[in-house]
């Protein structure tokens, strides 16, 4: 890593292994012995990356025809409400499709990352439920939520994002926006995910209402 002296405008290399990743030393510059502040970036999960790569290049070196199975929004109804479903545990899948099921969406399940970003490359869908460690060893490098977090926020505003953990308290508004998410959901609270659900979407409702009015006008 090269680093720049603000002072002195001297240049100094620094070996990244020195350096933990995501943390902040201070080191003295050799030419005017000014402390200087260095940061080496957080890296991502490597599957994650590759992952999001995979959204734009699907032809898996078999040519350019059309192939319905890689088309996911051939099957999706245009009318109606839609719901992905991003967890790889039946059981829960299980507590929680019976009320996406009574609030009339119409449910996509998918069983790994990829094929989830495949699916929101040609649909927008109306709620995303996404377990953290779907797909993932590393919650924080979610290939799914990462995607989200880089989306257009006038295609994001529609879409209302569930964050399913074992880390996190249920309903935890601030730590929501800081996962640029909509809504937390701790799996100990599962069973009462019919309740949660509602009252997020009516949350969720009310703040944009005001908005939405606006740009119909």
């Amino acid at each position: 890593m090269e680093v720049i002296c603000q002072s002195c405008q001297g240049k100094l290399k620094i070996a990244d292994d020195k350096l933990p990743a995501g943390k902040t030393a201070a080191v003295k510059c050799p030419r005017c012995q000014s402390r200087i502040s260095v940061t080496r970036p957080e890296e991502k999960d490597k599957a994650a990356e590759d992952a999001l790569e995979d959204l734009f290049d699907f032809s898996d070196g078999e040519g350019d025809g059309y192939d319905a199975a890689e088309k996911p929004f051939d099957f999706i109804e245009d009318e109606g409400k839609t719901a992905l479903v991003c967890e790889s545990d039946g059981l829960i899948r299980d507590k929680i499709k019976p009320t996406l099921e009574t609030l009339e969406y119409h449910i996509s399940e998918v069983p790994n990352s990829r094929e989830a970003l495949k699916k929101m490359r040609y649909h927008t869908y109306d709620v995303i439920l996404l377990n953290e460690y779907f797909d993932t060893r590393d919650p924080d490098a979610n290939a799914v939520l990462i995607y989200l977090e880089r989306m257009a926020m006038e295609t994001r505003r529609n879409i209302f994002v569930i964050l399913l953990t074992t880390r996190f308290r249920t309903m935890d508004h601030m730590l929501a926006f800081q996962k640029s998410v909509n809504m937390i959901v701790n799996l100990r609270n599962i069973d009462d995910f019919d309740k949660i659900l509602q009252r997020g979407l009516a949350d969720y409702g009310l703040f944009y209402k005001i908005f939405k009015e606006t740009l119909t006008q």
